[in-house]
């Protein structure tokens, strides 16, 4: 194939973080190859060498502005797990439901204001029958979100009225009109509308997790031992606001949320029977949050190919990162309690292209016993069905009986979508169930929210990881400890799972698997391409732009072979 021509797209925008992705067309604009490369060093691990244990959770929260208090409970729970503390089931139950409320938040502000202008044309909404829409609303819910005639038209004006006044915000630069939409001008109107009620219902989620955890997105409730929020947790009135916040979240999941994924499950099934944006097929699950007795809310697991039929156990000893294809020195395969981060940048080529046979990224490529593995809601969706979850199975069957769907069909990009919704719709019913077991703890006079330990009395040396499944997949921190103090530390996050590079195998990551094989329909607006990166919610190293108000660079930065830090 010698006529292929390089697209770049950098960065990759509505995502966290700084994200490039190249990719390789044919004459037939068929994607043929890929790269994705994190663009910005993270650097927590070596801030975090040599401090005290304890104070790594509020260090290690800061690796991300959006998903902060996974981060910071992972940190914790690692030191922990390295002491061999065991919190009380009140601490417990309030991490989860602070974490799960984080679930329910993330994934809604994902769809709608991160990845919903993939399958939404704003322009196209303004030549919306107000009334014709108000009526397709009644075909996806029995008691559609907010649909009113009145309503409707008052939306359809505010979306003029910006267009008018040429304040389109982050709505100015999509591919409006690209030939890869699908909706009609009355569905585009309804998800428009949605996507405005959701900017107030993630405001709201907010607010519930502030009632546990102190503030957002930087919460101080989690210490080694258990929670802080002890005067919440007894305060009936907290407990009350917190619910009855989620169950307006819950109304909205319900009558906005699963309705708008099977409106785009119908209107893009052509895409979905041709596989776009599907990957290896590789999935790995951790599993947890236990509620009532014994119950878990995620089942553990690995699948491997799409094959079905048999799920293995999950076994953290077999995560290795290498950096045979990342910008670090140490490219072997390594445990992540002996991990190396320190940094090795070779530049990109004289045309700016990324250096495609050597080292492009910053993400490092995790491995789960030497294979590519794919995280997050899909991945606990097909496990927990496949392994017949009484939490989950219920729940994707429901979807796919009404939104005629088969299981493969969550593995596209379009599917990793529905498995998000449905995941939503799960936390918010079972994080009812574990409020009841914290009102039945306190009802019965269990009221402990801290495990006692004098840290002068704990071993010098020792080491423990936190793993847990958090809304894009599964986390992991590890922290091995020297001398009371921390000698190595490593995260592998989910993103560094689907956005890994290839490997010394040249094996592709997730995400450059489920570029393979995709149609452009328009080379210089390539819609597809975002389509398929945007459904795995990625969320990279935090970074900060500075631009001038006309949107042009004030300066250029360039890291030399030579830095160290």
């Amino acid at each position: 194939m010698n006529n292929l021509k390089k697209i770049v797209i950098d960065p990759i925008t509505r995502i966290e973080g700084h994200l490039r992705i190249e990719v390789e067309i044919d004459e037939n604009n068929v994607v043929r190859e890929a790269w994705a490369s994190g663009q910005l060093f993270r650097g927590i691990e070596t801030i975090l060498k040599g401090r005290d244990p304890r104070d790594a959770g509020l260090i290690a929260q800061r690796i991300c502005g959006v998903c902060t208090n996974v981060h910071y409970r992972a940190s914790i729970s690692a030191v922990e797990d390295a002491y061999g503390i065991t919190i009380p089931s009140n601490a417990e139950i309030v991490r989860n439901l602070v974490t799960l409320s984080l679930f329910v938040q993330d994934h809604i502000v994902h769809y709608y204001h991160l990845h919903s202008l993939d399958f939404v044309d704003i322009t196209a909404a303004l030549k919306a029958d107000c009334k014709m829409a108000s009526v397709e609303s009644e075909q996806w819910s029995e008691h559609p979100y907010r649909n009113s005639l009145d309503h409707l038209e008052s939306v359809q004006e505010k979306l003029s009225n910006f267009v008018k006044a040429g304040r389109l915000g982050l709505f100015a630069n999509g591919y409006w009109g690209h030939a890869a939409y699908r909706l009609t001008p009355e569905q585009n109107l309804i998800h428009m509308n949605h996507y405005l009620e959701a900017l107030r219902v993630q405001r709201e989620i907010s607010a519930a997790i502030a009632i546990f955890a102190g503030k957002t997105p930087h919460p101080q409730n989690l210490v080694v031992g258990g929670v802080t929020s002890v005067a919440d947790i007894l305060n009936p009135q907290r407990l009350n606001d917190f619910m009855f916040i989620i169950k307006d979240v819950r109304d909205f999941v319900e009558r906005a949320y699963i309705p708008d994924l099977k409106m785009i499950v119908s209107a893009y099934r052509e895409s979905i029977k041709a596989g776009e944006g599907r990957a290896s097929g590789n999935f790995m699950c951790c599993g947890g949050y236990r509620f009532g007795k014994d119950s878990l809310l995620f089942e553990s697991g690995v699948i491997h190919g799409h094959n079905f039929d048999e799920v293995a156990s999950f076994d953290p000893s077999k995560i290795t990162e290498e950096a045979s294809r990342s910008w670090y020195e140490n490219d072997a395969p390594l445990s992540p309690y002996e991990g190396d981060t320190t940094p090795f940048y070779t530049d990109l080529n004289p045309d700016g292209t990324l250096k495609s046979e050597g080292k492009y990224s910053w993400v490092k490529a995790p491995r789960y016993d030497g294979d590519v593995m794919e995280v997050g809601p899909l991945a606990r969706m097909i496990v927990g069905y496949v392994k017949q979850s009484p939490t989950i199975r219920p729940y994707v069957e429901r979807f796919m009986d009404s939104a005629k769907m088969e299981l493969i069909d969550f593995s596209t990009s379009v599917g990793r979508n529905a498995a998000r919704a449905v995941e939503a719709q799960i936390c918010c019913d079972y994080l009812f169930d574990m409020m009841s077991d914290l009102i039945e703890n306190i009802k019965y006079y269990d009221e402990e929210t801290w495990t006692k330990y004098v840290f002068e009395s704990l071993p010098k040396e020792a080491r423990g990881a936190g793993i847990f499944e958090v809304p894009r997949g599964v986390l992991s921190h590890f922290v091995r400890i020297e001398d009371a103090r921390i000698a190595n530390y490593q995260a592998v996050v989910p993103t560094t799972w689907n956005a890994s590079p290839k490997d010394a195998r040249n094996v592709r990551g997730a995400y450059e698997e489920a570029l393979i094989g995709i149609t452009l329909a328009d080379p210089s607006a390539p819609l597809e391409v975002l389509r398929a990166i945007h459904s795995f919610d990625p969320c990279l190293a935090c970074a900060v732009h500075v631009i001038d108000t006309k949107g042009r660079e004030l300066s250029h930065y360039k890291i030399m072979n030579s830095c160290s830090l």
